[in-house]
């Protein structure tokens, strides 16, 4: 369960939902710069203790942050420039053709030509020994930069999988050349070689979200905020850790999936939803010791204090398709060997595991006791309670304290927006439940929510400021438009950070800026 001791009650958590590319910057998406630390700051001024992200990693086609390239590298896209012109890394004059973005939704077409421009620029001025701009060469940097390459372990196959993704102009790795598209260590060490240029390029983009998110995280540890990061279960097919550990999924010679993810036919959908991943060969998993994945959530333990497990069900049983079906249909639930993992991961860990179970859709008996057993907590959603007139365990008269209650996800429409298309009859429910207008629906719902008995309550950025479905971050099954959206900084004003500083002492939640010590006075 959460942070408790056995004298004191669980401490109260509340906190908001804001991936860091809807934070403010000039440059066309949210990023580490100034706008974070803004963030940071009107969440302590509020009282609150938690920020939770979506996930951090290096995103592919479609933009989704669920079908990253790699489990362990982070966003380059979400770099903080202010940092390399600091550097002089950055000049005035690459800015030149810098566009008119637009403040409250992402490009990503012409960001991502611009950003990746800029990031190009700035590893050549990096790494080229004569470039000076009447400044000596930053050799503090650079000895930053050695350690963290060779300390890193997943970075070399990450870098050398990215470096060859552009040597095959963008393909995937398994329609590439076969001396790459599953190399021995000899055709490795040549690739490397080939491409050492590239792999440079990735491994200081690498170096500079490392060192930059772990600045931004201290600073909000040090203002006693915690971090509740995100992990998918499933890897996208074209990523370097399928690509470099082939054997752990369930591939065949030629690197296609046998089976694939999904779930089943369900009310929501009469042909249930394919989503293509390539699924675990868990046999092999098993044997190892599940190092692979204990590796992956300690890393990601160190980039996050908490971190939610995307379909937290698969870990007990699967939906597995035959690859080539174009419905998901003909699957069927296989086992997953829940139990025994989380059991290692724990005792490899040493201590209680901080992880977020969600366990939203059709969940059975056997994911409920596996929750359970190892304490983790649930998710709880506001919108949920009411789209069902009838009694179900979204209303917070049926929570345990042991839960996460949330206004709404980044999946689900803003609170505003879902209500105004509500039916009738949840309308109704809603206001007889919490004998309100609903006037002001959005902090009803975020009343509600602290209010409710979960040790965690969290509510997306765009409910606190009240905005209607054109805010929302994601549409599931809708292919374009998504993970676009950006708050202004206007928006963080004193009004509403004195409102939830009110909302969170009202209801036990709120959390003092925490003193410094003498050692850490400037």
């Amino acid at each position: 369960m959460l942070e408790q001791n056995n004298k004191k009650k669980p401490k109260k958590y509340a906190g908001i939902l804001a991936h860091p590319t809807s934070f403010p910057s000039p440059y066309g998406i949210g990023d580490l710069g100034p706008g974070a630390y803004q963030f940071i700051d009107f969440l302590a001024a509020s009282g609150l203790n938690l920020w939770q992200v979506l996930p951090l990693g290096h995103t592919g086609f479609g933009d989704s942050p669920y079908q990253p390239f790699s489990a362990f590298a982070g966003q380059p896209l979400i770099i903080d420039i202010d940092y390399l012109k600091k550097k002089k890394l950055l000049i005035d004059e690459d800015f030149s053709t810098m566009p008119d973005w637009d403040p409250e939704k992402i490009d990503y077409g012409t960001l991502i030509e611009f950003k990746t421009g800029l990031l190009k620029k700035a590893y050549e001025r990096f790494i080229d020994a004569d470039y000076t701009d009447d400044m000596s060469r930053d050799e503090e940097l650079m000895a930053k930069f050695d350690a963290f390459v060779k300390n890193t372990t997943w970075l070399a196959d990450y870098s050398l999988f990215m470096a060859g993704k552009d040597a095959h102009e963008g393909m995937p790795w398994y329609m590439w050349d076969d001396s790459l598209k599953k190399p021995t260590a000899r055709q490795k060490t040549t690739w490397k070689k080939k491409l050492a240029n590239g792999i440079g390029y990735y491994n200081f983009l690498q170096f500079l979200f490392a060192e930059q998110w772990q600045a931004l995280k201290t600073y909000a540890n040090d203002l006693g905020i915690s971090i509740v990061g995100d992990t998918p279960i499933f890897l996208a097919w074209d990523s370097a850790d399928v690509w470099s550990n082939q054997e752990l999924f369930l591939l065949d010679s030629k690197g296609y999936p046998i089976e694939v993810a999904g779930v089943p036919p369900d009310y929501f959908s009469a042909t249930g939803q394919l989503w293509g991943n390539p699924l675990y060969n868990w046999k092999k998993h098993t044997e190892t010791g599940y190092a692979w994945w204990i590796e992956r959530i300690k890393y990601q333990l160190t980039v996050t204090d908490f971190l939610r497990i995307d379909h937290f069900r698969g870990f007990d049983r699967y939906w597995a398709v035959p690859y080539g079906e174009e419905t998901a249909i003909n699957g069927e639930w296989k086992p997953a060997p829940g139990l025994n993992f989380f059991t290692q991961l724990e005792a490899n860990l040493g201590y209680h595991l901080p992880i977020i179970a969600e366990d939203l859709g059709e969940i059975d008996d056997s994911v409920i006791e596996l929750r359970d057993k190892f304490g983790l907590p649930g998710m709880k959603i506001l919108q949920f309670a009411f789209e069902n007139p009838n009694e179900n365990d979204f209303l917070p008269h049926n929570y345990t304290p042991n839960c996460v209650c949330y206004t709404g996800t980044h999946d689900n429409d803003t609170t505003l927006g879902w209500y105004t298309h509500a039916y009738e009859a949840s309308k109704d429910k809603l206001r007889r439940y919490y004998s309100t207008d609903a006037s002001d629906i959005c902090w009803v719902m975020i009343r509600a929510c602290f209010s409710s008995v979960a040790n965690m309550a969290i509510v997306p950025m765009q409910d606190v400021l009240k905005l209607d479905s054109w805010a929302r971050m994601n549409t599931p099954g809708v292919g374009e438009g998504n993970w676009a959206w950006r708050f202004k900084a206007s928006d963080l004003s004193k009004q509403l950070s004195d409102r939830l500083l009110e909302t969170s002492k009202l209801y036990g939640r709120y959390t003092p800026i925490p003193e410094k010590k003498d050692s850490e006075e400037k």
